[in-house]
């Protein structure tokens, strides 16, 4: 376990994950390569539907600079610029996406054994400007994320969060949408050894009086095999199992069914990653 309470963004980061990283029901390939140079290249394909798309992107890294490009179908280019550790505990991200013109942002993130910070402004002449911060430590931690559209003067969002951590237990606590939605989420690790672990997330929405719980656990079949499965309180089963077949080479198998509604075909994803 790391230093610090991390960014605003791990708070519930390990139920997050758990419950949701890697479900799909579309078919995904990722293809990396490396040049003799040291680029990384990477082509994926998303199939959705009848619907195909795809990317390619580049990532070159340079001592503490990372550069990465990105061309997508629809001709846009995305651009980032990771300059890491200038200065103890400090990165800073530039990033812009062309044709749009008001997308360029800069971002600054620093971490402290007692504090994480990160702060973003667009540059453009009426800019979106991000704040997020986290004060604690790797047992306890309180933050908040909030967002000020410098154009219409108002904040756009208003977040604030509590995570608690033990040596095989997480518990967060998030306020979100300005209010109006109440998220918590555990994680529990059961045993380290088979990376069997549980999580649970409930939200509750103030406007709508509606809650959604959704629970779920993985459970490692061998050092290179794992399996994970998910259930919410509205029926929706989804399980996948993701095997290394080959170092950083991944395969994904998941599906999702309405256990209310049987008579409907399950739907079923794929993804595979290949990597030198």
């Amino acid at each position: 376990m790391g230093k610090g309470p991390g960014l605003y963004s791990d708070i519930g980061k390990k139920a997050r994950d758990l419950l949701y990283k890697d479900y799909q029901t579309d078919h995904k390939f990722t293809v990396t390569t490396y040049t003799s140079n040291g680029v990384a290249i990477t082509s994926t394909g998303i199939k959705k539907g009848e619907l195909l798309l795809a990317d390619v992107s580049t990532e070159l890294k340079n001592n503490n600079i990372t550069t990465n490009v990105k061309v997508d179908t629809k001709s846009n280019l995305f651009a980032t610029v990771t300059v890491d550790e200038p200065a103890p505990g400090l990165k800073t991200i530039f990033s812009f996406i062309v044709p749009d013109q008001r997308s360029g942002k800069v971002e600054l993130q620093y971490q402290h054994e007692y504090a994480g910070i990160s702060t973003s402004i667009g540059l453009n002449a009426n800019p979106l400007v991000n704040f997020s911060g986290v004060v604690g430590n790797n047992c306890v931690s309180v933050g908040t994320d909030l967002s000020f559209d410098t154009a219409s003067g108002n904040f756009t969002k208003l977040n604030a969060g509590l995570n608690f951590t033990h040596s095989d237990l997480i518990a967060s606590l998030t306020l979100n949408d300005k209010g109006d939605t109440l998220n918590a989420s555990y994680y529990h690790i059961v045993s380290p050894l088979t990376n069997t672990a549980v999580g649970a997330e409930l939200t509750h929405s103030f406007s709508s009086n509606e809650n959604t719980l959704t629970i779920g656990t993985q459970h490692a079949l061998d050092p290179l095999t794992t399996v994970r499965a998910r259930l919410n309180n509205y029926g929706r089963a989804s399980a996948l199992i993701q095997h290394e077949w080959r170092p950083k080479s991944l395969f994904t198998i998941s599906g999702e069914v309405d256990t209310r509604a049987i008579e409907k075909s399950a739907k079923v994803g794929l993804a595979l990653a290949l990597k030198p």
